[in-house]
């Protein structure tokens, strides 16, 4: 086995997949992960998603959809020989980047998708008053019902379709509001 301490930090990267094979992909890669014991070259595989609003049939529903069709990301530390056998997994077609070689994502890419935990501090406890400033419940108001710091998380209780409902929301896309 390769001495981890002298590898590189890990990055993350995008893969492509066949059209809806973005879960099989995932869950051939983390079977891949278990039986090759890769824990410590790729710490991280999924698929982003996002929560929407749909209408259907007159009534609005929150909806888990993803955010880039045929793409997963995976955080790894990368090595010509992963480079093999992630390629040569079922349902993964290559990697995003020049001739199928992987270009990491940048920092500011990263901060962007939310794809690693931010520590923000904030000043936020329950009974408090929020305005959502970012996904499907952009500009809703709403009141907070529980705060877990740990997580950079709360939840929010928002007037949605007619009667109040509880949504999960990271401290980044919150704005507490003066009572």
């Amino acid at each position: 086995m390769i001495d981890t301490s002298k590898l590189d930090e890990p990055k993350w990267y995008v893969l492509h997949t066949f059209t809806g094979y973005e879960a099989m992909a995932v869950d051939n890669l983390n079977k891949c992960i278990a039986k090759n014991n890769l824990q410590d070259y790729i710490m991280e595989v999924k698929v982003p998603m996002e929560t929407v609003i749909e209408e259907k049939n007159g009534k609005k529903k929150a909806v888990e959809r993803k955010l880039f069709p045929c793409y997963i990301l995976i955080k790894m530390r990368y090595t010509d020989s992963l480079w093999h056998t992630i390629v040569n997994s079922r349902g993964v077609t290559g990697f995003v980047g020049p001739q199928g070689r992987p270009l990491p994502l940048t920092d500011e890419e990263v901060k962007k998708m939310k794809l690693e935990p931010i520590n923000i501090d904030i000043k936020v406890s329950a009974g408090d008053k929020v305005k959502l400033s970012s996904g499907a419940f952009d500009g809703f108001v709403g009141t907070v019902l529980s705060v877990d710091a740990e997580a950079n998380k709360c939840k929010v209780e928002v007037e949605m379709f007619g009667r109040p409902t509880p949504i999960d929301v990271d401290f980044s896309d919150i704005e507490v509001l003066d009572n």
